[in-house]
């Protein structure tokens, strides 16, 4: 049995071996039948991945152009879990093989995904050999599906609406998912046009309501698009010359409207990348180009000229003179960063080094093995030409490089902060270098944490923003309250083109490097006596809950929790805390029983401090007995004094007749040992221990607050205690356990 030692199922320097197996000898048959039918249905098979089996696969073909029933290597999908929803791979439940066709160098779908990760969400890819009932069909290129698994993994959720767009059938004379408003048309014409994933009542309204502002009122899109990742798609497209996509016919690629409000636009299928797909319905190219054109398509066509369809995605984003300068500040960073580096070259050469002795074993390629070594430089003719990918991209990165206006970009040097406070929530200034041969105009774009939207503020370079003297290059913004943890990067724009510093933002951005204060992360609660909460073994034990109170996602890594008792300290794990999160910490002792378990144990009495290493406190708290059934809890929730009230891990501290304490008698600990600790709320009382067969055994008066009783004695097992006067008798039930 074969197994590979990493867990990485797309890493590229592995080339994982998937077996698929039928029952139906006619599986290929069944399949074109199901593919025919066109309603996703699959047939079931066993597959095995490295050496790993995995039952009651849903398998089907997919694919337009590249599937046909006269191949012996037609595309795959496969449902891991299909029959069993915990099944899974490494954590992928779907796997999308391609066959490699209009690509003699094998390496153009999984290349162009390696750069685009560099500047948006997008999936992984690497190469996999396919057998089917142990007989080798052939290399696939192995996809990341974009899915809720890949949603989660990007924008640590999946719940809103999600739409591939891609038309039911692709029409070269039509407008397919272009995000054009049918003018006099109802929701129902948009459903050939677009498959909505997601299943909330409101998504196709959701959709439509894009489409709609995107036409009628493009200069507010940006409430319900991410401007600048759509601009990274465009540029993508068309400095690979992608045109089975958005930019050719309107399709492959999806929306995703993250809880901000926004679509996110994720690229899809780009297996015909590097020009070897040359049709399009813009109006310079409408019957296609040839590869000397294709080095020299302009990265404004839809905006310069007329589309034979509407192009409103990509058009009403660039009518809009500053998202045409962002959109070409990141078509030079793809190609100073990728191509003029010689380095989407280098990668393509490692990744056809990695696959070659399996591109020879194929016998169902598509392609020679001359074209193979030959394709990744130059031209290869088969039906069609497929450009040599370094003939082409040479070609092109001269083209875009000397388009207009690229040489007159702003320069963004020296970005650096200053707070005079050291803290997050006091003071912040933001600084960068930017020269310029044209009048500029400097921003810093900034977002309190992941999950928000960037915002802007104006930078200036008048001697007074921290910004060293008026008018020296260097520009300068404060922040009277930043969020620790604060998201940014700096954009300035001429009348030409505009820079960014990272160049990669938003992809990549600056954070915050400023220490945490209580306004940032609390202990919100604690128990020490606690019969209340179980851990993940079953057990009660002492528990604090930490908050999140701000608008910043907390890492919690540099941090430790530190018993001032016994001196000793726990590092806390390596993650994130959302802001508005909450997070239960046990104190047992005992870190085997997972990652929120501490390494000490402590007791009453003791002071528990969150810090930093080097000792800066960022909250801290006095553990107190209160009783089994009551916690220490700030109120309000998040910033008020400590308080008793019941307990409510995991959620907000409330006060109110559900919440605080109505009994008039409290008894802890329970079970309890050399003592009882008595507690009346009210009013004055009788305090009696009585055993089960209704013997008195201890009485004592007790007065209004904390009582104790001792247990000298007192032989092990159940009694009761009562709390009684002229006008009031309660009953409580206690273990005795010495």
């Amino acid at each position: 049995m074969y197994a590979w030692s990493q867990d990485d199922f797309y890493d590229l320097n592995h080339i994982p071996e998937i077996k698929i197996y039928f029952e139906e000898s006619n599986w290929d048959t069944l399949l074109d039948s199901l593919y025919i039918v066109g309603d996703e249905a699959r047939l079931r098979g066993n597959v095995v991945i490295d050496g790993t089996p995995y039952l009651g696969v849903g398998i089907r073909y997919k694919g337009y152009s590249s599937y046909s029933p006269s191949r012996d290597k037609n595309p795959f999908n496969l449902d891991l879990d299909y029959s069993y929803e915990w099944q899974s791979h490494q954590g992928f439940r779907k796997i999308k093989l391609s066959n490699v066709i209009q690509d003699p160098s094998f390496v153009r779908e999984a290349l162009s995904y390696k750069i685009a990760r560099n500047y948006m969400p997008a999936s992984e890819a690497n190469f996999a050999n396919v057998y089917v009932n142990d007989t080798l069909i052939g290399v696939y290129t192995n996809v990341e599906a974009v899915n809720s698994d890949f949603l989660d993994k990007h924008f640590l959720e999946s719940i809103n609406t999600f739409v591939k767009c891609n038309p039911e059938t692709v029409s070269l004379n039509g407008a397919n998912s272009n995000l054009e408003l049918i003018s006099g048309g109802s929701l129902e014409d948009y459903y050939s046009l677009y498959d909505v994933k997601s299943s909330k009542s409101n998504d196709w309204h959701k959709l439509y309501e894009l489409i709609e502002v995107l036409n009628n009122d493009p200069g507010n899109v940006d409430a319900l698009l991410n401007i600048d990742r759509s601009l990274w798609m465009h540029a993508l497209n068309y400095v690979l010359i992608n045109f089975d996509s958005y930019i050719g016919y309107a399709q492959n690629y999806y929306m995703y409207q993250t809880s901000n409000g926004r679509f996110q636009p994720i690229l899809w299928d780009m297996n015909m990348s590097f020009a070897s797909y040359r049709l399009s319905d813009a109006s310079d190219h409408w019957d296609g180009f040839t590869i000397a054109e294709a080095k020299l398509i302009d990265p404004l066509q839809h905006l310069n000229s007329f589309s034979v369809q509407e192009r409103p995605f990509i058009r009403h984003l660039l009518e809009n003179d500053t998202y045409k300068r962002m959109y070409l500040a990141h078509i030079k960073t793809i190609v100073e960063e990728c191509v003029s580096s010689n380095d989407y070259y280098n990668w393509a050469e490692e990744m056809q080094a990695v696959i070659e002795a399996d591109v020879l074993n194929d016998t169902n390629k598509f392609y020679s093995d001359q074209a193979f070594y030959e394709n990744l430089d130059s031209t290869v003719t088969d039906f069609v030409e497929y450009p040599g990918i370094k003939d082409l991209m040479q070609g092109r990165a001269a083209y875009l490089l000397n388009y207009p206006g690229m040489d007159d970009a702003p320069s963004i040097q020296n970005v650096s902060e200053y707070s005079a406070s050291g803290l997050a929530h006091n003071d912040l200034w933001i600084s960068a270098s930017v020269q310029s041969s044209l009048s500029v105009s400097v921003q810093c774009k900034y977002r309190p944490s992941s999950q928000r939207y960037f915002e802007s503020m104006q930078m200036y370079d008048d001697g007074n923003h921290n910004d060293g003297a008026a008018n020296d290059g260097v520009y300068g913004v404060y922040f009277d309250d930043p969020d620790f943890g604060m998201n940014y990067y700096i954009y300035a724009e001429n009348d030409s083109m505009g820079a960014f510093m990272p160049q990669r933002a938003a992809h990549e951005f600056y954070t915050v490097d400023l220490q945490l204060t209580p306004n940032d992360l609390v202990i919100n609660e604690v128990m020490i006596e606690n019969s209340y909460l179980t851990d993940n073994t079953g057990n009660t034990n002492p528990w604090i809950e930490i908050f999140a109170p701000g608008n910043s996602d907390i890492p919690l890594g540099q941090l430790e929790l530190k018993s001032k008792t016994s001196n000793e300290v726990w590092t806390l794990p390596a993650r994130n805390l959302p802001h508005l999160g909450y997070q239960v910490i046990w104190l047992d002792g005992d870190s085997s029983k997972g990652i929120w378990h501490t390494g000490f144990t402590t007791q009453i009495g003791d002071t528990l401090v969150l810090q930093y290493p080097n000792g800066v406190v960022v909250d801290e708290i006095v553990l107190t007995s209160i009783s089994s059934e009551t916690s220490m809890a700030r109120y309000p929730n998040g910033s008020g004094e400590v308080m008793e009230l019941r307990p409510s891990p995991g959620a907000e501290n409330v006060e109110g007749s559900d919440a605080m304490l109505t009994e008039e008698l409290f008894v802890y600990p329970n079970p309890a040992t050399s003592s009882v600790s008595l507690r009346l709320n009210d009013q004055s009382a009788l305090l009696q221990l009585w055993s089960n067969d209704g013997r008195l055994v201890l009485e004592q008066w007790g007065d209004v607050g904390l009582n104790t009783m001792a247990l000298d004695g007192i032989s092990d097992g159940s009694y009761l205690i009562t709390a009684q006067n002229d006008n009031y008798l309660e009953t409580k039930r206690i273990l005795i356990q010495k």
